[in-house]
């Protein structure tokens, strides 16, 4: 059964492990064996791990994980802790008896959501990545959980969501987590930018507005540079080489131009990984990856709103409203 969730990929789980009173939290995406990835990154305040090796011309072709962390930069730590179970699981890339786990990861802002920062010497992020790679399974939270926990949008609180779309025999899924300077609905209106991508009612079945008002359309962000951004990462069974995700990954990008306005901007580190499984071949090299990326693009504008469309309020006071509760 699926369950429109990136993990309809076979041999993809996610694991989510969050502080509440920190406010934030770590996503891992964790595959069953080693993975070809690639992607690609965008805005002007990204925050990478791993990231250069994925290019098509480096040298290591697969890799274990990938792990998305609030945080900002202090969220990097996540990587490590995801590396020290997959260790321990004798995962990783062998140089004769060296075995090094590849987990590239990017994080997010959310250092001024009103959660208690003040963790001393150490940030919380390598044990958080630890546990949320050890929970990862096939069925997971959405919205207010892991890296989404802390996150928020222009003018709602943002989230963890998921999407999962079939091309023939091939299944495509994303996950985002969304944490973006602009907006997911249109202006004030109950009504998300990815609503015309959306399927089965999966964020409230609104649908598109038949006008979109002029106000709907001024570029207004928040925050200040570095301190947004909205994470993706694609997974498929179709066989792919690294530079076939590196061309998906591209087109999946549009994904977050079809669910956030303004998107890419200077305040933005936008980021989109894709792995392939390698289970099944494409008919037509061309076409089919052409057709392969489209439906990429459209799962992460749609995981995207669902994550938005599941969040919880946070807690504290002065915080962006939920939208399940601002629009009910």
């Amino acid at each position: 059964m699926l369950l429109n969730l990136i993990t309809d990929v076979p041999g993809v789980r996610v694991g989510h492990a969050a502080d509440t009173a920190l406010a934030s939290g770590v996503t891992a995406v964790v595959f069953d064996r080693r993975v070809t990835a690639s992607g690609d990154v965008r805005g002007g305040g990204p925050g990478t791990r791993e990231t250069d090796l994925l290019d098509p011309g480096m040298t290591v072709e697969k890799i274990d994980a990938i792990v998305f962390s609030g945080g900002s930069a202090f969220g990097l730590d996540a990587a490590s802790g995801a590396q020290a179970w997959l260790r321990e699981q004798g995962r990783g890339f062998a140089m004769r008896e060296a075995i090094v786990p590849i987990v590239p990861s990017a994080i997010l802002f959310d250092l001024l959501n009103g959660g208690d920062k003040k963790w001393g010497r150490y940030p919380p992020y390598r044990e958080l990545g630890y546990a949320a790679t050890f929970a990862a399974d096939t069925e997971f939270a959405l919205g207010s959980a892991g890296a989404g926990l802390g996150a928020l949008t222009l003018n709602l609180k943002g989230g963890v969501g998921s999407a999962s779309a079939q091309l023939g025999d091939i299944t495509v899924g994303a996950l985002a987590v969304a944490n973006p300077a602009g907006s997911v609905t249109v202006g004030e209106s109950p009504h998300f930018w990815a609503g015309p991508f959306e399927q089965n009612h999966e964020f409230g079945g609104r649908g598109f507005p038949q006008q979109v008002s002029s106000d709907a359309v001024v570029p207004r962000t928040r925050g200040s540079q570095g301190t947004n951004t909205t994470l993706a990462v694609v997974a498929t069974d179709a066989i792919l080489t690294k530079a076939q995700c590196k061309f998906v990954a591209v087109m999946a990008q549009d994904g977050i131009s079809r669910a956030v306005y303004p998107v890419h901007t200077p305040l933005d580190g936008d980021s989109v990984f894709v792995v392939s499984t390698g289970a099944k071949p494409l008919g037509n090299p061309v076409f089919d990856l052409m057709r392969l990326g489209a439906t990429a693009a459209n799962a992460v504008a749609r995981a995207i709103a669902r994550g938005v469309f599941e969040a919880e309020p946070l807690p504290f006071a002065d915080t962006q409203p939920a939208y399940k509760y601002k629009f009910r």
